[in-house]
């Protein structure tokens, strides 16, 4: 898979979803493979580009380029608006932890991306 340079994931499915892993391309919309083992889902991931760019071409679809990573399009600074209420709320709770504000808010977020992952 080394000649082709779009970006992709690599997950594990899902017993309901007939486990083994899923190989997904966000620059690709719909393109997508699978296999038993994550090295098989590569393998049959470098066909699914190639399949899903030919199939573009004989439908004069454009064909993104692929995006290059670029990590400072990610600082860790964004800013967010709240309720006051929950401004207070957020900042009373911080102050019994004997934390920050943005220290609370940054653990309450990871902890909620993590439930949703399991």
């Amino acid at each position: 898979m080394n000649d082709l340079k779009y970006p992709f994931t690599v997950r594990p499915l899902s017993d309901a979803d007939g486990g083994g892993w899923l190989v997904e391309f966000p620059d690709l919309p719909g393109c997508v493979a699978d296999g038993e083992t994550p090295e098989k889902a590569l393998f049959e991931a470098a066909d699914a580009v190639r399949s899903w760019i030919e199939t573009a071409r004989l439908h004069g679809d454009r064909i993104p380029q692929p995006t290059a990573p670029d990590n400072s399009a990610w600082s860790g600074k964004w800013v967010v608006r709240t309720p006051k209420s929950l401004h207070r709320r957020l900042a009373e709770r911080a102050k019994t932890e004997g934390v920050s504000l943005n220290t609370l808010a940054v653990t309450l977020m990871a902890e909620g991306l993590g439930r949703r992952a399991v």
